[in-house]
């Protein structure tokens, strides 16, 4: 079983981490202020939270929403952003509503509705993108090609939302060639959408095992977890899936 990672530890990785996405971002033409660190701090303990805020992360990503919830109020005084990036459930949508300024996972019309309802008017829109599932695996959340358009122009007629850009996770490839092709897909399709819809600026996509093809394909937030805190602590996964 792993170890939380500790403050040094953090340090040590967040530095070499931003080094690595400067370097890469400068390789393929990006603008720094366009490359977004987003930590994926599913199983991590808020102690690892704080240490990671500590040198300067202020955005992470939560998968299951009761463990998240958590650490959204124990972490409550340092103003962080919280993303959700996991599967939506229906019964669920309230408490996202509520507590998440970002959500990356939706994939159909009636979540989007749920998610405008029940959000705080007080908060302001929530911010959304659309999850794309571009390889039509059965198992994999996420609207078709085909659908988005439609779904788009949903979410887009809700005052409570604020349609962003949209997200995918594809299946895994070893090769940079093959890992940029799905990526370069979802740019693709995020810059016909912003014809119509010119404030869509954000590609979720990239992760730590892929974060050069994200880069070079023009993502916006890398959501990184294993390189950013070190490998997941097994024991709190298979507790956290369950919720």
């Amino acid at each position: 079983m792993s170890h939380p990672t500790t403050a040094t530890d953090l340090v040590e990785r967040y530095a070499a981490l931003r080094e690595q996405i400067d370097t890469l971002g400068e390789h393929y033409g990006r603008d720094r202020c366009d490359l977004e660190l987003l930590a994926v701090s599913k199983t991590r303990t808020s102690a690892e939270i704080r240490a990671c805020a500590a040198v300067g992360q202020r955005q992470f990503a939560e998968n299951y929403l009761q463990e998240a919830l958590v650490k959204i109020e124990e972490c409550a005084e340092l103003l962080l952003t919280w993303h959700f990036i996991g599967r939506i459930q229906r019964n669920k949508t309230r408490e996202i509503a509520g507590n998440f300024s970002w959500v990356h996972t939706v994939d159909r019309p009636q979540i989007a509705q749920r998610l405008h309802d029940q959000r705080p008017r007080s908060l302001g829109p929530l911010n959304v993108c659309i999850q794309v599932n571009l390889d039509g695996a059965e198992n994999k959340g996420g609207v078709s090609e085909q659908q988005l358009p439609e779904l788009a122009r949903v979410i887009s007629g809700f005052d409570g939302l604020r349609l962003r850009g949209l997200m995918t996770i594809p299946e895994p490839v070893d090769d940079l060639t093959h890992q940029r092709q799905p990526y370069r897909r979802l740019a693709q399709l995020r810059d016909q959408l912003a014809r119509e819809w010119p404030g869509l600026d954000t590609l979720s996509m990239g992760m730590s095992a892929d974060m050069e093809a994200a880069i070079a394909e023009g993502a916006t937030l890398l959501r990184i977890g294993t390189g950013l805190f070190g490998p997941r602590n097994q024991a709190t996964a298979t507790t956290a899936s369950a919720s």
